[in-house]
């Protein structure tokens, strides 16, 4: 009766792993993992912030992610620890997603003003200028969904100072408010508006390649900061590693756990202080 058993098994076996890749088909494990996902990617290319609900759901995925790379990594207990940074690390990965999606957008100013100044030299008005860059597509990044907005705004009525004014809060950079405020008061002023924003572009162009020279300058410094900080915990991952239990020996032993706490904060506290220093260097 073995064998006979075995092959019912092997049968019934078959059939249960055609029903598993039948269920998963149909709950489309990808596109609900993407839906999760997706307000990461909205803060780097439209730079929306994510609701309540979706914040909960990235921290929760976050710490399921970091417990299971813990817990395969060195077991339970560094799985446990770093699910509880889990919240926090999304909290940060959000905050690099907005910071580089405001950066992106300061970065495309001088191609924003030629096109504009463009559209202008063309015979639009300042209104048609916006809206005919805003429905071209020719602008790529977040500058270039930005001018979508604006111009399907534009479009349905919206006054120009309205749209210009809400580009320029949701930038909050120097370079937009440069740009905008030259642009409404040449509008009103009268001038050669193609002409000042053309070297509005070509200023902003020198200044960027400044900034791009001083961070240059200062990558190696920051590396190596950076790098000096985070040795003392890759030792003791690679002490886990080597010798599984030292992280729980450590813990367990009241001096020891009274050093690791002090390691661990002195090594939180020098990568808040780089982490302050490179903002304040590219600020």
């Amino acid at each position: 009766m073995a064998p006979l058993l075995a092959a019912l098994a092997a049968v019934a076996g078959v059939f249960g792993a055609w029903d598993a890749l039948t269920v998963i088909e149909q709950a489309r494990p990808a596109a609900a993992l993407g839906r999760v996902v997706a307000p990461l990617r909205l803060a780097g290319r439209a730079g929306r912030p994510p609701t309540t609900a979706e914040r909960r759901r990235l921290a929760t995925l976050g710490a399921a992610t970091l417990l299971a790379g813990g817990w395969l990594l060195a077991g339970p207990l560094l799985g446990i620890l770093l699910a509880a940074a889990g919240p926090a690390a999304i909290g940060r990965l959000l905050a690099a997603r907005h910071r580089r999606w405001r950066r992106a957008l300061a970065d495309s100013v001088p191609i924003v003003a030629r096109a504009l100044a463009d559209a202008l030299s063309g015979g639009h008005s300042l209104r048609g200028a916006v809206e005919d860059v805003g429905r071209s597509r020719a602008i790529p990044g977040p500058a270039g969904v930005e001018l979508a907005a604006a111009a399907h705004r534009l479009a349905l009525g919206a006054p120009t100072e309205t749209i210009l004014a809400d580009l320029r809060t949701r930038a909050a950079d120097p370079a937009w408010d440069t740009l905008i405020a030259a642009t409404l008061l040449q509008r009103d002023t009268g001038g050669d508006l193609a002409t000042l924003l053309r070297s509005i572009a070509a200023s902003r162009e020198h200044a960027r390649r400044i900034e791009a020279d001083a961070h240059t300058t200062t990558a190696q410094a920051r590396a190596t900061a950076r790098l000096v900080a985070s040795m003392p915990l890759a030792a003791l991952a690679l002490s886990e590693l080597i010798a599984p239990g030292t992280l729980l020996a450590l813990l367990t032993d009241p001096i020891a756990r009274l050093l690791l706490l002090a390691g661990l904060t002195l090594a939180a506290a020098s990568f808040l202080a780089i982490s302050r220093l490179a903002h304040l260097g590219e600020s």
